[in-house]
Order: structure tokens, then sequence, then C-alpha cells
């Protein structure tokens, strides 16, 4: 008769506390699992880094600097997942999330970037844009959202907005988090299957692969317009989301001089071949 594998039986999940301990219990009965060490080695590695930020925001709210990340991509790149994990154990007082809706009839009618300037930083805050003024760069000329002209005087008066922001002291970070289109397609597909998540499924999405020729065009043509020496776009590989997430938290630290930093033990020097400049790619996955 053949042997029985050792299986987790539901008094093992009562007494363990945390994963930890569950996998402390899987080793004494001898049950082997790569996913569950990679989990607990993401879940350490996104605590410590988690902690680190908390230490960055301490101390950006004492040195009263104005600190805004910019997260752009395609759709289901995994910009809200990484923004929420950036988030979790910061303080609300003193960091926020930015997603502005279409703007509205009067908004049409200013500046541009006027509806973005109101939500710029305060001083001692972290602002987190999930999705910013980088609207009119991709997704309004690829959906047909604004005229030519709008879209180039665009191109013209970012690096001159961004410079005097610059000057002014606010820090901005550009993350374009870059997804395959077989993986968009792979996600988009989990999203119509989950009912939890199919509300982030629009009309729009559905587009981003019919035109996904488009968005490549348009994307190139900000990077090309708008990387800057002072405000340079840095591309983030995602098509595996967990190592995305700690990557982009690993860059934002490593551009701080904080309170505390030398005393982490984890790493905080960003994987070259996840994190880089637009420029230092030979291959773009998008």
């Amino acid at each position: 008769m053949a042997e029985s594998k050792p299986i987790l039986e539901a008094k093992d999940f009562i007494e363990a506390k945390t994963s930890k301990e569950l996998f402390s219990i899987m080793n004494t009965k001898g049950i082997s699992s790569p996913k569950v060490l990679d989990v607990l080695a993401y879940e350490k590695q996104l605590r410590d880094l988690q902690i680190e930020l908390v230490k960055l925001q301490q101390w950006v709210l004492k040195e009263k600097k104005r600190v805004a990340v910019i997260f752009e991509g395609r759709d289901a790149a995994g910009k809200g997942g990484a923004i929420r994990r950036f988030m979790e154990h910061l303080n609300p007082r003193s960091s926020r999330l930015v997603a502005l809706n279409k703007p509205t009839n009067v908004e049409k009618g200013q500046w541009y970037f006027q509806r973005y300037i109101k939500e710029l930083p305060n001083p001692g805050e972290i602002v987190f844009f999930d999705r910013s003024w980088y609207n009119r760069a991709v997704v309004e000329p690829v959906m047909g959202f604004c005229s030519d002209k709008e879209y180039n005087d665009f191109l013209v008066q970012v690096p001159e907005f961004e410079h005097m922001l610059y000057e002014d002291g606010l820090i901005i970070i550009k993350f374009w988090l870059s997804i395959s289109k077989e993986e968009q397609l792979k996600r988009f597909n989990a999203r119509n299957n989950n009912p939890l998540k199919r509300w982030k499924f629009s009309p729009v999405d559905k587009k981003g692969q019919e035109l996904w020729d488009t968005y490549t065009h348009y994307k190139d043509e900000m990077y090309s317009k708008t990387h800057t020496t002072y405000c340079p776009w840095m591309i983030i590989k995602t098509n595996h989301k967990k190592t995305a997430r700690l990557e982009a938290m690993r860059y934002v630290l490593s551009r701080f001089d904080y309170d505390g930093k030398k005393d982490t033990s984890t790493l905080l020097t960003p994987d070259p071949n996840v994190v880089m400049r637009y420029y230092r790619s030979n291959f773009q996955i998008d």
C-alpha cells in the first residue's frame, strides 16, 4: 500500500499565528513548498522595506521636504498595487494618494497643469500619483482625448514645468511600470474572471491591447521629450509584480540620506535589471 503524503490539517492553521510558524509546522511534517518559501521571503523583504519607508517619512516631515512619486504605465501594470504597499504603514497625515478623475468642464478650460498643481506635496509630505499630468503624453493622444496642438504644447511645457518645481526644491520621482503585452492580457483575463476585480476593467483597458503599438509610439515619444537630468524616467519591469514593488521601494529609499538609514540590515540598492533609466535598457518588454 502506498504511503500517504503528509498534509496540513485544520488544527495546524489554528495553531500557527504567523507565516513563519506555519512554515515551521510544514518542516516538521516534511512538507516542502518552494512557493511558500518565496512568499515568506517576499513578506520579510516587504516588511523590512516598509520600516525604512516609515523612517523616510519621519525624516521628510522633520526636514520639511516635498516629495512626489509618480506611477505611470499601461493598464494592469500594477500601479495601484505598488502604491498600496508603499502607503500601507505610512502616517496618512503626511502622505496622500492622488488619483484624479477625468477633468470637469471648468478644468478643461484651465491651463492643463492647474488641477495638478493644487495636489503637489506640502512641506513635510509625500504624495503618490496614480497617473499624473502624463495622461496627456500617452493615454489622451492614443484615445483621441486631446488635440494635436494640446499634445504638442504639453511636450514643450512639461520639461519647463518640472524644472520650475525642481528649482523650487520639489523632489519628483517618475516611474514607468513596464509590462509585456502577453502579461497584460493575462491580467485583464484574471480581472474579468474575478467579480471583486471586474470593476477595474474598462473599455479603455480593452483598447490597450488593440492599440498596443500606438501606445508604444507615444510612450517612446514621452521618454525622448520629457526625460531630463533633473527629472528622469525610471523604468520598472513589472511582469513579476512582487519583485517590481520591492525594487521600486528600494529605488525611492536609495534617493535619500534619511535618519537611521545606515542602521538597516536589508538591501536598499535597487536591482539594475529591474529598475533602470529608460536609455539603459537594450530591450523594452513593452
